[in-house]
Formats: structure tokens, C-alpha cells, sequence
């Protein structure tokens, strides 16, 4: 197909593009924005086989500006192709606030009826969204989205500045766009009662809660605790968090207790599956040596080489594991057997343990007990 996307290099252009040339190679992907010569628009027009019209302006120095970049430039657009006789299928975003009294939304809805006639009169499928405050990747910060601002500022150690607390939000994340789109594409949008297309997932929070999270992105580094990725809200809004942090803070370093045996670090935590560390033991050291009623664990030792040893509390067995690098493996440590862990090589082990719990000091649940 070919593709023409107006409005290519803006917070949706953008991510619609990448995703056009990553997801369906084939296609032939047209970009026309505020650069790009007047001509284009007539050639563009002329070979699409679908028009993707995003372009538009929310934040003007003068208010006229609102009306030519909005609904001038759509009636430009459908003109042209209505000119060249071009009936293939035209999306437009357009804005909730389009039922509001202000220029912007005066002029939203106005392109909104533009568009509309254009398909009764010519009979060109027409998709028409309505959008609240997406957010995602690749928006600009400080603006006119409210995530992308919090998400900037807290990425950057820049105070939030809240107003309204409990403001309430509709937020639609720009992937959940994007899919959206290709079901256009294929000519299956999601319809509304009002003859709207609209993205079936909408998430409402509210202003403080939105800051809230937000918050505890970035104090997981200390903490050490993920976001809850099942509440998908929270899953996808912490990916866009990751999208603002700065490139010279990519990386951060956690807390290493280190003693003359090797080291311990906690790497991550979660409030209900327990947390994830790494061990490292020098050679000929042994640790552990205690036993568990509830808390289990998981070893896995991914440098080195060595021994994980078992014995069930008030017998006499012992079992042996080998373990390395060359052959990876998960041990599980089952409760009621006190075990330790052995590195048997020349070179510092490395092991991966996972805990079903979080660390309680006032009951740690841990007995010593030599193997």
C-alpha cells in the first residue's frame, strides 16, 4: 500500500511511522509535514492508498493560527483528493475538546464536519477519533501532555509542580493507538454509538495518582522495587518513564554488601513475588549453612563452578548438586531442608537467587543449621 501520513514527524506521526516501516515492510510510507514542499501534497495525494491525516496544531502564538492548522489544512487535503478523484479511506485525529467553546476545539470541529461531508459527498470510508491525552514515547514534554511533562521532570530531578490533586484523567497509551490504527487500516476500526472510531483502552486516574507513580519509577532505584506489571496502566506508563530518562543515566548501582567471602546485592523486589539477588563467592568459600519454615528460594549459578548441599532438618542424608556455568540449571530450596552453597572452582561464583519473600528483619525465617 501506499501510505500518506500527514503530520510524520509529530508525537503520533512518529510513532505510526516507525511502526508502519517496522511492522509492514511492504508498504510504501509517505510523510508530508510542516517541511515538505506544497507540491508533495498533490503527488502524495494522488498515489495514496490511504491517507493518515495527524497534522494539526494545539498551541499557536496567535488564535487564527488554530483555524489554519486545523481546519484549513484538513479541507486542504480533502480537496486535493477529492481533485484527483481519490475516494481511498481517510483517518483523522481530531480531540474531545471539539465539543468545547474555545478556538481549538472550534476548530477541531470544525475539520470534523469537513471530513465528514467529504466522505457522504464522495463516498471514501472515513475514520475520525476523538483523542484525550495520549501518551507514550517520543512526546513532548512540557507542552501540552501532561505525562510526558511529569515524566520529564521526574527524570530529570526537577520538582512537579500539582494542581488538583484529584483532577481526574482519561489517558490512551500510543501503542494502544497505533494497533488501532492498523485495524483501520485493514478497514475494522472500533466504532462508537456517535459514529466516532475510538481506542477500546482508556485509563482514568487521577492527577496526584498519576504523579504518585510516577514518583515511585524513580524511586525503585533506590528501593529496588518494580512497577506492578499486571495493572497494564501502570506497565505501560512506566515503559514511557524509561523513554525520558536522560542518556547519561541509563545505568545506576546498587548497594553491594561485600565481606571477605564475595558479595551480596539485591537487584529487584516486588510486594508480592518476592525479590531477585546476586551472590558472589570466592573460591573455597561456603555459604548458607540454614534452613527455612516458608521462605523458598530458587539458585541459579550462571559464573564459576561449585556445590549446592541439602539436608532435611533431623536426618542425617545429604544431597549433592553440582552446579557451573556450563550447565545451567534452576535449584529450588525446598522449606524444612537446610542447604548451603560451595564454590568448588578457581574463579569467583556468580549465582542468581530468587526469594518468594521479601526480607522481614523482625522474622526472617531463617535457622542456622550446618549441612
Amino acid at each position: 500500500m501506499n501510505i500518506l501520513i500527514t503530520g510524520s514527524s509529530g508525537f503520533i506521526g512518529s510513532n505510526l511511522r516507525v511502526n508502519l516501516l517496522a511492522q509492514k515492510p511492504e508498504s510504501n510510507v509517505m510523510c508530508f509535514d510542516i517541511d515538505t514542499p506544497e507540491e508533495k501534497l498533490s503527488e502524495y495525494c494522488g498515489m495514496a492508498d490511504f491517507v493518515f491525516h495527524l497534522a494539526g496544531i494545539n498551541r499557536p502564538l496567535k488564535q487564527e493560527e488554530f483555524y489554519e492548522g486545523n481546519a484549513d489544512l484538513t479541507q486542504r487535503v480533502l480537496k486535493t483528493l477529492e481533485q484527483l478523484g481519490n475516494t481511498c479511506p481517510v483517518l483523522v485525529t481530531s480531540s474531545i475538546q471539539a465539543t468545547l467553546e474555545n478556538d481549538y476545539g472550534k476548530s477541531k470541529k470544525l475539520a470534523e464536519n469537513y471530513v465528514f461531508a467529504y466522505g457522504k459527498k464522495n463516498g471514501a470510508p472515513i475514520y475520525v477519533y476523538r483523542f484525550s491525552g495520549v501518551f507514550g514515547k517520543w512526546c513532548r514534554p512540557n507542552y501540552n501532555s501532561v505525562v510526558a511533562t511529569f515524566c520529564h521532570n521526574v527524570a530529570n530531578g526537577e520538582q512537579l509542580t500539582i494542581n488538583g490533586r484529584d483532577t481526574a484523567l482519561k489517558l490512551i497509551y500510543i501503542d494502544d493507538v497505533i494497533q488501532e490504527f492498523f485495524c483501520a487500516l485493514a478497514g475494522q476500526p472500533h466504532l462508537n454509538s456517535e459514529g466516532f472510531c475510538e481506542v477500546p483502552e482508556v485509563y482514568e486516574t487521577t492527577l496526584g495518582d498519576l504523579a504518585d507513580k510516577i514518583e515511585s519509577f524513580r524511586d525503585s532505584r533506590s528501593t529496588f522495587f518494580v512497577a506492578n506489571m499486571q495493572n497494564l496502566f501502570e506497565k505501560k506508563l512506566y515503559s514511557t518513564y524509561l523513554s525520558y530518562l536522560p542518556e547519561d543515566e541509563f545505568s545506576y548501582t546498587p548497594k553491594t554488601n561485600v565481606d571477605a567471602r564475595g558479595s551480596f546485592t539485591e537487584l529487584l523486589k516486588t510486594p508480592d513475588r518476592g525479590q531477585v539477588s546476586v551472590n558472589v563467592i570466592k573460591p573455597g568459600i561456603t555459604k548458607g549453612q540454614h534452613w527455612h519454615n516458608t521462605k523458598n528460594e530458587k539458585f541459579i549459578v550462571i559464573a564459576g563452578r561449585g556445590v549446592v548441599r541439602y539436608r532435611k532438618v533431623g536426618q542425617d542424608k545429604v544431597l549433592e548438586y553440582p552446579v557451573s556455568e556450563e550447565h545451567i540449571e534452576i535449584l529450588d530450596i525446598p522449606v524444612g531442608y537446610t542447604h548451603n552453597i560451595e564454590n568448588t572452582g578457581d574463579t569467583n561464583m556468580v549465582a542468581i537467587i530468587w526469594g518468594n519473600e521479601l526480607l522481614n528483619p523482625l522474622n526472617p525465617d531463617t535457622y542456622f543449621e550446618e549441612v
